[in-house]
């Protein structure tokens, strides 16, 4: 429990500490480009932004344990499916098309989650599926439906996580709070 602490607030510190530093404002056009394109406009772009701070500091040649790259750390499998639809997205070395294809990705998995109406319900919900996978998280519906908890709900999740077999789940729902976190200070 305490190492999962540590971690956290290691993660917000460095989110408050790194959004003071101008160079993180570099990628700001291309959230809000791909955000409008994929979410509408009027979106909020920071949200994402918040994403990428969360998976890689927003580093361009940042490569996971696992082979995510790049600053929404995709798989590369990942990558050429959401290149299959968006051809121009060439490269998943390009911060840009890493980007764009995040947000595309996100989206997908944002429309995965009719049931759930509340926006920010089906972004934690959106989040927790990029990080998990959206099996994983279907996994802990169950769970909180065979408890009579709110299936819809991320708090819900978050109560039945630890039933979920095969799932890091204490990751994932670090990841889903480090994104809201880092969301309200980018938002100050």
């Amino acid at each position: 429990m305490r190492k999962t602490i540590l971690v956290f607030s290691l993660a917000i510190l460095f989110c408050s500490i790194t959004l003071g530093q101008k160079h993180l404002t570099r990628y700001d056009e291309t959230f809000k480009k791909y955000t409008k394109r994929f979410f509408g406009p009027g979106f909020d772009w920071k949200i994402f932004k918040a994403q990428g701070i969360a998976e890689s500091q927003l580093a361009p040649d940042a490569v996971s344990q696992v082979g995510a790259r790049g600053i929404m750390q995709l798989m590369p499998s990942t990558f050429q499916e959401v290149k299959s639809k968006n051809p121009d997205f060439t490269a998943i070395e390009d911060p840009e098309w890493n980007i764009g294809a995040g947000i595309y990705y996100d989206r997908t998995m944002y429309n995965g989650w009719k049931e759930i109406k509340d926006d920010t319900e089906k972004l934690r919900f959106t989040f927790g599926s990029y990080n998990a996978g959206r099996g994983t998280i279907m996994k802990a519906q169950t769970k909180a439906k065979m408890d009579s908890l709110d299936h819809t709900a991320w708090k819900s999740i978050s109560n039945v996580a630890h039933k979920v077999p095969k799932w890091r789940y204490k990751e994932t729902l670090n990841y889903v709070e480090n994104i809201s976190k880092c969301h309200q200070e980018i938002k100050k």
